[in-house]
Formats: C-alpha cells, sequence, structure tokens
C-alpha cells in the first residue's frame, strides 16, 4: 500500500530532519509536529508542514494527524529523571506518548505506523531507558489495526550527532579523558542510513509486524571510539579508564550540575548491554551501511571549534 500523507512526530531533531529530507526526496507530503516553530526552522525551506503542537495532548495529537495516512514517532530522550521502573520524562515520552500515538492513529483511522525504538530495548533491561523503550514497544504492539514497525537502532552518527561530536569538543578542550565503561559495545550506524531503511519499508506491506535492527558495519568499544575521534581532530587526549564505581561518581557529579547532564548513571546502566546487531541487516531494508570512516572524518575535522563549543554547550544546557 502506498502511503503519501506522512506525519512526522520529532521531525525537528538530529534523525528527525535527515528523515524529513529523505521522505520529500521521495515525493511524499510531510508534515512536522513542533513544540515550537522555531525548533523546526531548519526545516522551513523544505515543501513541508510544520504544525506548532504539543503531541503529548490526545486532542493536538488527533488533530495534527487529521489525514495522514501513515505516521513515523522519532521521539526519545537519554535522560529521563529517576523512578520505578522509571523516570517521569522516560515515562511520558517513551511510553505514555506511544500508547497515545497509538490511540489517535486508531481513532483518525491511520493504519501504518513506523516506531523508533533502541538496541537492547526491554522492559526488565538494566536502566530505565532500556526498560522504558521496551514498555514503548508494547503499547505499539498493542495495536490490532494498525500495520506498524519498529526500528532499533543502535547509536546515530551523522554531521550533527551528539555523540562523535562530543567526543571531539571533548579531546579539543581536556587533554584527559575520564571514561567510564570503556569496553562497552556500540555497532554505530550512519544517520543517512536509518532514514534510508525507513523509507524503504515505508509502503512495504511484507514489514508489518517487524521489528528491525540497525547497525554499521563495524563494532568498536567506547575507548575506541573516543581515540578514533581523537585521531580525526588530530588531538590525542590521554585515556584514564575508570573502575566502576567512579564512573558512577562522576555520573552522579553529572547529575547535579545545571542544565542536561553530559553522562548519567542510567546511560552507565544502559551501556551495560552491548548495542550490537543480533545478526545481518534485513535484506528489504535496502541498506549498505556506512562505516564511521568514511563519512565521520568529513564533519569532525571541518567542524569550527565555535561549533564544536556550541555543541557541548547544548548538550550541557547552557
Amino acid at each position: 500500500m502506498r502511503h503519501q500523507a506522512i506525519a512526522v512526530i520529532g521531525g525537528s531533531g538530529f534523525i528527525g530532519s535527515h528523515l524529513v529530507n529523505a521522505l520529500v526526496e521521495a515525493g511524499k507530503t510531510v508534515r512536522v509536529a513542533a513544540r515550537r516553530r522555531a525548533n523546526a526552522r531548519h526545516l522551513t525551506l523544505l515543501p513541508i508542514d510544520v504544525f506548532e503542537t504539543d503531541v503529548t495532548d490526545p486532542v493536538a495529537l488527533a488533530s495534527f494527524l487529521e489525514g495522514a495516512d501513515a505516521v513515523i514517532n522519532l521521539v526519545g530522550t537519554l535522560n529521563g529523571g529517576h523512578g520505578t521502573p522509571y523516570g517521569p520524562g522516560f515515562t511520558k515520552l517513551h511510553v505514555d506518548l506511544p500508547t497515545k500515538i497509538v490511540a489517535a492513529c486508531e481513532g483518525k483511522g491511520v493504519h501504518r505506523l513506523i516506531h523508533l525504538s533502541a538496541l537492547g530495548a526491554d522492559s526488565r533491561g538494566p536502566s530505565m531507558y532500556l526498560r522504558s523503550k521496551g514498555d514503548g514497544e508494547k503499547a505499539v504492539h498493542a495495536s490490532t489495526s494498525l500495520a506498524t514497525t519498529i526500528f532499533r537502532p543502535s547509536v546515530v552518527f551523522g554531521p550533527e550527532d551528539n555523540f562523535l561530536n562530543r567526543f571531539a569538543v571533548l579531546q579539543k578542550l581536556f587533554p584527559v579523558i575520564p571514561l567510564g565503561m570503556p569496553d562497552a559495545k556500540f555497532q554505530p550506524v550512519y544517520v543517512g542510513d536509518v532514514s534510508k531503511a525507513i523509507v524503504n519499508v515505508l509502503d512495504l506491506d511484507a514489514a508489518s509486524g517487524h521489528t528491525y535492527e540497525l547497525g554499521g558495519p563495524t563494532v568498536y568499544t567506547l575507548e575506541q571510539l573516543v581515540k578514533y575521534c581523537g585521531e580525526a581532530i588530530g588531538r590525542h587526549a590521554r585515556i584514564v579508564r575508570l573502575p566502576d564505581a567512579f564512573a558512577r561518581l562522576q555520573a552522579f557529579s553529572f547529575e547535579l550540575a545545571p542544565g542536561e547532564p553530559v553522562l548519567t548513571r542510567d546511560n552507565l546502566d544502559s551501556m551495560k548491554v552491548d548495542s550490537v546487531l543480533s545478526g545481518p541487516l534485513a535484506p528489504e531494508l535496502g541498506v549498505e551501511p556506512a562505516s564511521i570512516e568514511t563519512i565521520a572524518p568529513l564533519y569532525l575535522a571541518d567542524a569550527s571549534l565555535r561549533s564544536r563549543l556550541n555543541i557541548f554547550r547544548a548538550s550541557a544546557g547552557r
């Protein structure tokens, strides 16, 4: 079935911005929900509609979905506060929002939903992030009338990422990097490949009911990724491998600082589960994954110090 009118929730963020471009290139009619229109100003040159709305409000959400053929939910957070089984931010964005989206789709006759989750999502996982992602998937699967597809990417990299860029910033600013969980494993996937995979299965009936893992061609430890970023910018900070107790103390101190924390104890808990594919990419995704080595040098080496500082300040909420 062909889906033409696509409603993207979380479309103004890092992954969403790339996906919206890919959808437009595929000839789709795209609308994006943004709490503030200014958040989507970088998309205004595209032939899309930006709705300033609060998608956590069921009435506003239903209005946004009116007339859509398919919905793509990209909303997520790494820092959702503390609680049992997870903090209120995780509940609001990872569990309650997907539940509301499913209800709104069913109420408005939307039959296609694509939901972005995460590798390692598990209602019994070691972190609040992974547990809430797992429960969000359950909310999506609860629908009996929607054609749903879930994507579970490893960490996503690309020109505006807050992952490799952060490591580059830190090594630009500091000669020593105290690093917790240095042996945690990741299989980073290029944001363009994530977008391509989603677009490729959007109209694929056979993708309904499937959960797809997304990852790049190579598995790295966290320490290897930090070292690579230093090499890419010509800075070689000394990495100090922190024992678990000191890593948690470091994360706790970041949590006490004003603004968005650079690292939380829950982030460390998430890294207890390797963010690595369980098998090869599904062929129907149509993706030949790009490597960090072919993409990252283009933006890490060329980025100015000012832009790197802006990324650092944004992540710290300053």
